[in-house]
């Protein structure tokens, strides 16, 4: 048979391709969008009521049991995970179907992984930012264990107990400075992680500004030690004096928080001079990335 001929005869039918588009900023336009980051990335144990477009009642949580999407405890109460392990191209997406999912689920159901697979259709409204009250921002609690995944006076029992018993292992003691700002202790390092929200040119600079001023530090036996990228905002990272408490860095951070305010101002009239540019150069070195 000839190819002419093996070409003839009716084609197969082909799906259409699905083209998934990586979205680099998930939590854009949400106001809660450091404090998402950081309790995706880096806080242990928090818990905070997120506020639905549509009313509800659901609670946000950095861990679930074994990791899982969402779950409905056995007295009700429904449970959103940030810190999973299947993502899709789109993390806000992921969070609004495992969200929806949870809306519609009875006491003791339990979705272990998010919708990462199914196609995206032009009409759906699941991402976060559709479902919630986008001006918002999240009363997060924190905890020093995982008690929460159970109701009060709950034992856990089976693969449960296994989980909260590594879950609890695992934490670092963390507290709360302020929107995205948050102290912790590794081990024998005690360090300011802070999520800020402006574009990450602008803070840089800002900061570039601050560290040509010396001014870049909380105080004496601090330093500034560099900054990643997360979900599309970068989080300046300081290490501190691990021997102080938490909330002895509280003034200082706000000090700082308003010198770095100050900073970003005066971008507006003044641009970086030739001490300061290098001193950006230095900063954009001591980056990393996190998806």
């Amino acid at each position: 048979m000839g190819k002419g001929a093996r070409k003839k005869g009716p084609k197969p039918d082909r799906k259409p391709k699905v083209r998934d588009v990586f979205v680099g900023q998930p939590f854009e336009g949400l106001a809660a969008e450091p404090e998402l980051i950081a309790l995706r990335e880096f806080v242990p144990s928090a818990t905070a009521k997120l506020t639905l477009a549509d009313g509800g009642d659901v609670t946000l949580g950095t861990v679930l049991p074994m990791a899982a999407a969402a779950f409905v405890r056995s007295d009700g109460e429904r449970f959103l995970g940030l810190q999973v392990q299947t993502r899709s191209s789109d993390i806000s997406r992921d969070l609004g179907r495992a969200l929806r999912w949870l809306l519609d689920a009875e006491p003791g159901d339990v979705l272990s992984v998010p919708d990462t697979t199914s196609p995206t259709d032009p009409d759906e409204h699941n991402r976060l930012q559709d479902l919630l009250v986008p001006s918002a921002e999240l009363e997060v609690a924190l905890h020093t264990d995982f008690a929460w995944w159970l109701p009060e006076d709950a034992d856990a029992t089976g693969d449960v107990a296994v989980s909260l018993e590594r879950a609890n292992a695992a934490i670092m003691p963390t507290d709360r400075l302020g929107s995205g700002a948050y102290w912790v202790l590794a081990g024998e390092k005690a360090h300011l992680r802070w999520v800020r929200p402006e574009p990450e040119n602008l803070l840089l600079q800002a900061l570039a500004r601050l560290s040509a001023a010396g001014t870049l530090g909380l105080g004496e036996g601090t330093r500034y030690a560099g900054s990643f990228r997360a979900h599309g905002l970068l989080v300046p990272v300081w290490d501190l004096d691990p021997e102080a408490h938490a909330r002895e860095w509280a003034e200082p951070k706000d000090q700082l928080g308003a010198r770095l305010d100050e900073a970003l101002k005066s971008l507006d009239s003044e641009p970086l001079n030739a001490a300061e540019r290098r001193a950006r150069d230095g900063l954009i070195g001591r980056q990393l990335t996190i998806r």
